[in-house]
């Protein structure tokens, strides 16, 4: 299959965050990585080592070690999100509206809630099963639709209401379960059994049936999320784009994750650690257990540093420094492309493309992490696989998203650039990107571990080789114009490695578009 024929099948597969981790994990144990306990001792770790760990069951990170690696090597690390904009139950859910039996829902996130009207809905997550005297963690999947949330009937409408749809969250976005007088029915002598209850009768029934449950009170709490029940496909009159619900961000997170897998042929030559992080509740702000914003990150780094060195004995200090400064962040999140309806939204030179290839995303007011350095470390690693990409800013006279980036950068002292594949319809129950951006994206990433390190080492910014002070000459760690282009220089000694190939392959001057095959993105 292609690569985007794969992603929709793992979009297929991961309604919620919990789900695209219970996938990932699938794919990872099926490449032999080994799956560690947080809550255990590491031991010494490998080269050439394979491991993963879960934290909530809704985020995950993996990592590589390189065969040339050692304790005070850097960390490659791709950052993507497992989360999507979403209507999720109410921790007391039972909602009766005239003769309806409704579930009451909260929205996630910032989602563009009027398009999850008239759709044909379900419930998936997670619950918590009573089985004898253990408690289990289920992952929950109604796969036919059981839920809607209709449109009020043009004919109803007042007049302003016609010209702008904004319904209110706590009194229209509830969906319908069933009438009342079919839920009596269908429950019959098991309703009064459940008139304390917190959700509906026949929601817990087909939960029970869903979990193999004998009575209700074997469920103990569950975290459901509405969800469509079309299925993400291929489709465009010439089979080139994807239309699928939570493409932001489960397209670079299943990416990222497959750019780590299929770059193990080139683990043995590797100097460096090789890792994912698929953060949760990105949409939300990111500061919780399982978010980029909590411990999660820092906690993996240290304990891959001591894993390496073989324990805290001997530690040096300022080793965990060392390693973060020579570290490299991407974080992989969805770019806004290009919207052929609405050109005024963008800046004419800075609209990414379908098909146009990865995006590089900047901000001067760090909303998006990336700086010349690190945009330029990407684009020379997507230089070396001869990959296209483009640059994206906001207008000047709009406001712009934020994303992991900055948070990690912040969190954790790390290089990082901001990047992501461009789609449309961000936020919306059903997304749409181009086919070839999927497979674009992934092979970027892809490009990003097997060429970091070498080109890393062509790069030195913050002090000059043999001790020289940045600023003692001319040619340390400057750019300069030359009547060619962009050429960054790094060291005054010529036998050293530079960026010179920047000057005509992909400077900043050049907006981002790959001169040699004059691709227009």
């Amino acid at each position: 299959m292609s690569f985007a024929e794969d992603l929709v099948a793992f979009l297929n597969d991961s309604w919620t965050a919990f789900h695209a981790v219970a996938a990932a994990k699938s794919l990872l144990l099926a490449h032999d990585f080994v799956e560690l306990d947080e809550m255990e001792p590491w031991g010494q770790l490998q080269p050439q080592g394979k491991y993963f760990f879960t934290r909530n069951m809704s985020s995950l990170v993996a990592f590589c070690v390189g065969g040339r690696a050692t304790s005070d090597s850097g960390v490659a690390l791709i950052g993507a999100h497992t989360d999507s904009p979403c209507p999720k139950l109410k921790p007391i859910s039972k909602c009766s509206r005239g003769a309806c039996s409704m579930v009451a829902v909260a929205g996630y996130g910032g989602g563009l809630w009027h398009t999850w009207f008239d759709r044909d809905l379900t419930v998936a997550g997670r619950a918590l099963v009573r089985e004898g005297p253990r408690i289990v963690h289920r992952l929950v999947k109604i796969e036919r639709p059981i839920l809607r949330t209709s449109t009020l009937a043009i004919h109803l409408t007042k007049g302003d209401e016609r010209g702008s749809f904004s319904p209110n969250l706590q009194q229209h976005l509830y969906p319908m379960l069933a009438t009342a007088i079919k839920e009596s029915a269908m429950m019959g002598k098991k309703k009064s059994d459940s008139k304390d209850a917190k959700h509906s009768p026949l929601l817990l029934h087909i939960l029970m049936e869903h979990l193999g449950c004998e009575t209700e009170q074997d469920i103990l709490d569950f975290e459901l999320q509405l969800c469509d029940t079309q299925p993400s496909m291929i489709g465009g009159a010439a089979n080139e784009f994807i239309f699928s619900g939570r493409l932001d961000n489960l397209c670079s997170s299943y990416q990222s994750l497959r750019a780590l897998v299929d770059s193990l042929d080139t683990l043995p030559e590797e100097p460096n650690v090789r890792a994912i992080a698929l953060f949760d509740n990105e949409e939300v702000g990111s500061s919780s257990i399982a978010g980029a914003q909590g411990p999660i990150l820092p906690d993996a780094i240290k304990r891959i540093v001591h894993g390496l060195h073989g324990g805290d004995q001997g530690l040096p200090a300022d080793l965990l420094p060392r390693v973060i400064r020579k570290s490299f962040c991407v974080s992989a999140d969805m770019a806004h492309a290009h919207h052929p309806n609405y050109p005024e939204r963008h800046d004419p030179a800075l609209a990414p493309k379908i098909h146009g290839g990865i995006v590089l995303k900047h901000n001067p007011n760090q909303r998006y992490a990336s700086s010349a350095v690190t945009s330029t470390i990407f684009r020379q690693c997507c230089l070396k696989e001869d990959l296209p990409f483009q640059e994206f800013a906001t207008r000047s006279d709009t406001g712009c998203g934020s994303t992991i980036g900055p948070i990690t950068a912040a969190l954790t002292g790390m290089r990082t650039v901001d990047i992501g594949s461009p789609q449309l319809s961000m936020h919306s129950v059903r997304e749409m990107m181009g086919a070839d951006d999927a497979e674009h994206g992934y092979r970027a990433l892809k490009a990003f571990f097997n060429n970091f390190s070498s080109v890393d080492r062509t790069l030195k910014v913050d002090k000059a080789p043999n001790g020289v002070p940045n600023g003692a000459g001319a040619r340390h760690n400057v750019v300069e114009s030359q009547s060619q282009g962009d050429s960054l220089v790094t060291d005054g000694n010529d036998t050293q490695p530079t960026l010179q190939q920047s000057v005509s392959e992909g400077s900043a001057h050049s907006g981002g578009k790959h001169k040699r095959k004059r691709r227009k993105h």
